[in-house]
């Protein structure tokens, strides 16, 4: 094997870890898991919930800009994810999980549009989703329930242990971020001291990626009064250094600068939500990053009065 083909497979197997680790914070429990394929496994239903969808304001009888469309040959599509955004939205604090759940899968569309390096990462979003679904749907089936923990996952700890009882679980259990907090907290599922894959230790994980891409949204937004834009690029790894890098140990805040340096230019953004130039760009990601950034606000209001923001 030639010098290149060795430099080529050493990035694949960075970007690998890369998106194995992305959301863990570190590599003291996950090494094992990087050589590991992916574990695809399917997105059962969030209990028997009905969101309807509107990414305007209207529908709460206010009046608000107007209902984005969809965009033609897109498989991510803005305006869902603003809808989904804006029906997690419960009472004047709470987050629905079923909404807040597909908001992530439209984000997760979003970064597998960016290419295969922040595609790995998206995986590693979508194994998190799965947890919380699983718990719901092990709620649903009564106290005699089971959760066998995704050996894929990179978490050794439950690997090892093999099947873990979640038992007691009422059918309000995973409706809400407070309720899912209140239930887990009460029945001793979330643990202080070790990693689980509590629902709120997997909640706390995405939480922190949504910052990172609220705050990458938002500087793709801006439009400087004086020279040039700078790159998505730039823009991402500078919202990922302010973020979640602060969770990451320096290899993987390596190969995260690594994958970012791949990302498209601007002109793709433009084609993305179907905008034709910075200003109409500037009005679409301000939108999604307001709706983000309620539910991130709501999120951590919970995490922090639980004293969840920092679960192992």
């Amino acid at each position: 094997m030639g010098v290149k083909r060795k430099a080529a497979a050493a990035i694949l197997v960075l970007l690998l870890c890369l998106g194995s680790l992305w959301l863990q914070g570190g590599l003291d429990y996950h090494w094992d898991s990087c050589l590991k394929g992916y574990n695809h496994v399917n997105k059962p239903p969030l209990q028997n919930q009905h969101h309807q969808l509107s990414n305007s304001s209207e529908a709460e009888g206010t009046q608000g800009p107007p209902a984005l469309a969809l965009c033609p040959g897109q498989n991510f599509q803005v305006s869902v994810l603003v809808s989904h955004l804006l029906a997690a939205r419960a009472y004047t604090s709470d987050v629905l999980l079923q909404p807040y759940l597909s908001s992530w899968d439209e984000l997760v569309k979003f970064m597998e549009s960016l290419g295969p390096m922040v595609s790995l990462i998206s995986k590693e979003i979508e194994t998190k989703t799965s947890i919380i679904r699983q718990l719901a749907l092990l709620s649903e089936k009564g106290p005699e329930a089971e959760f066998v923990p995704d050996t894929h996952s990179g978490n050794s700890e439950n690997s090892q242990t093999g099947v873990k009882k979640f038992a007691g679980y009422s059918q309000d259990t995973y409706h809400s971020v407070h309720s899912m907090i209140w239930t887990e907290l009460n029945r001793g599922i979330v643990d202080f001291h070790h990693q689980t894959d509590s629902g709120c230790r997997t909640l706390l994980r995405l939480h922190r990626a949504l910052l990172w891409l609220k705050l990458f949204l938002q500087k793709l937004a801006e439009t400087p009064t004086a020279g040039r834009l700078r790159s998505p690029s730039d823009l991402c790894r500078e919202a990922y250094q302010n973020t979640l890098s602060h969770h990451h140990t320096w290899f993987v805040r390596r190969a995260a600068e690594l994958a970012f340096i791949a990302l498209p230019e601007r002109g793709f953004f433009f084609r993305l939500v179907c905008v034709q130039n910075q200003e109409e760009l500037s009005v679409v990601l301000t939108r999604v990053v307001n709706a983000i950034g309620e539910i991130y606000d709501r999120t951590q209001k919970a995490l922090e009065e639980n004293g969840m923001l920092d679960l192992p």
